[in-house]
């Protein structure tokens, strides 16, 4: 394989570019080792003439857990003595993701030409959260890169295994809903046609919960492609009022509204607001920034609204939990109450993380509940869909049976 690189000499402010083969990545480094060089980056030379390497790269993304193992992996590279070059190189080597491959050989590149690594990330706002940046940022300034990596990534696991097992409670009921409509709509499609021209020739007389079933079905046999069409286009129309603000405003206040859902809404976002706080202050970033960020990385505009007008207010010398003890309709009574014992105390960071701490327990304990819960209900909402289907076929069946 044909690479295109750029390599340092040690020593010296010589950067090296140009092809070379070489089998992989790993030995092309060694190769430059054994020039006496650092390789820097390296980009694979295709020779096809259309490389569906990059089609595949615009579709591949870096999800949080390739985030979370690479921050993790940079850590501990770097408390054990590694440089910054070589170990962004080892962990771009190691990934799998193509786009994160290139975007950590950007780094690299960046590093290599003076810059920090705070502000090499800022380029790519898509991949590093302004959290992770804030956090390497005053890491770098106080010299303990290593220690704000471990605190961002830490941060980083809690957040994801927090999706993680809310989504793990939604994915069965997900699952089954849609092989329940599948099953449908084959049955409508396929199996009802057939019956009908039976149902004809004998004549029968149809029982309502028949001729329902039988009017979905030629429905959905005569009019399929007006059925995708409309589905598609209010899909369609759906999304493009929930990407505006009032229309994804009016989605934050359904959440905060429906019986059950509410709660567990509230506990995720004072979860999230205390995590992401904690963890910037924690490490140097200042009360107003750190708000900032905390703002930005939420996503119910309820809770970014309140969170901005606690920035203002603390630059104006308020307390922040005032603001949050006004918002007892979002916020837990809990959180404003260990926020003032925080300012009180001086350990604001520490019951942040109390709080966060608390409310992801608790979320992790209502998803176990859910799956619990969800699973009879949807096996009585199968077996009445299952009853309601068998009965209206079953009927006019028994009929005929009892004519002949």
């Amino acid at each position: 394989m044909k690479f295109k690189y750029k390599a340092h000499k040690p020593g010296e402010e010589v950067f090296i570019q140009g092809e070379i083969e070489a089998g992989d990545k790993f030995h092309l480094s060694r190769q430059m080792r054994d020039q006496g060089l650092i390789l820097i980056a390296a980009i694979p030379v295709s020779n096809k003439w259309f490389d569906f390497s990059k089609i595949n790269e615009l579709v591949v993304t870096v999800k949080l857990h390739d985030l979370v193992t690479f921050v993790n992996n940079l850590s501990a590279m770097l408390s054990a003595g590694l440089s910054l070059s070589r170990s962004l190189d080892v962990l771009g080597r190691q990934t799998r993701n193509i786009k994160f491959k290139r975007v950590i050989g950007e780094l690299v590149k960046s590093i290599a030409e003076g810059k920090s690594l705070s502000v090499s990330m800022f380029g790519y706002p898509k991949i590093f959260s302004p959290v992770l940046v804030a956090m390497v940022a005053a890491g770098e300034e106080s010299g303990n890169l290593p220690q704000s990596l471990k605190t961002v990534g830490d941060q980083m696991e809690k957040t994801y295994m927090l999706r993680r097992k809310i989504k793990g409670a939604m994915t069965y009921p997900g699952v089954i809903l849609t092989a329940m409509l599948a099953i449908g709509f084959l049955m409508l499609t396929f199996v009802v046609p057939t019956l009908v021209s039976t149902f004809k020739e004998f004549n029968v007389q149809l029982p309502l919960s028949t001729r329902v079933i039988i009017g979905l079905s030629e429905i959905l046999s005569n009019y399929w492609g007006v059925f995708l069409v409309s589905l598609t286009i209010t899909a369609a129309v759906i999304y493009r009022i929930l990407i505006t603000i009032k229309g994804r405003r009016f989605i934050d206040f359904l959440l905060l509204h429906l019986p059950f859902v509410s709660g567990i809404v509230k506990e995720v976002n004072s979860a999230t607001m205390a995590r992401t706080l904690s963890s910037l202050i924690g490490t140097g970033v200042n009360m107003v920034e750190s708000l900032d960020i905390t703002a930005r990385v939420l996503q119910n505009s309820y809770y970014k609204n309140v969170v901005i007008l606690a920035r203002d207010g603390v630059q104006k010398g308020d307390s922040l939990s005032g603001f949050f003890q006004k918002e007892e309709n979002l916020f837990p009574i809990l959180v404003g109450e260990l926020t003032e014992v925080g300012e009180e105390t001086g350990k604001l960071p520490e019951m942040l993380a109390n709080v966060a701490t608390f409310f992801e327990n608790e979320v992790e304990a209502v998803t176990k509940d859910m799956s619990t819960i969800i699973e009879p209900i949807l096996m009585i909402i199968i077996g009445l869909f299952v009853g309601f289907f068998a009965i209206s076929i079953i009927q006019p069946i028994y009929s005929i049976t009892e004519a002949i």
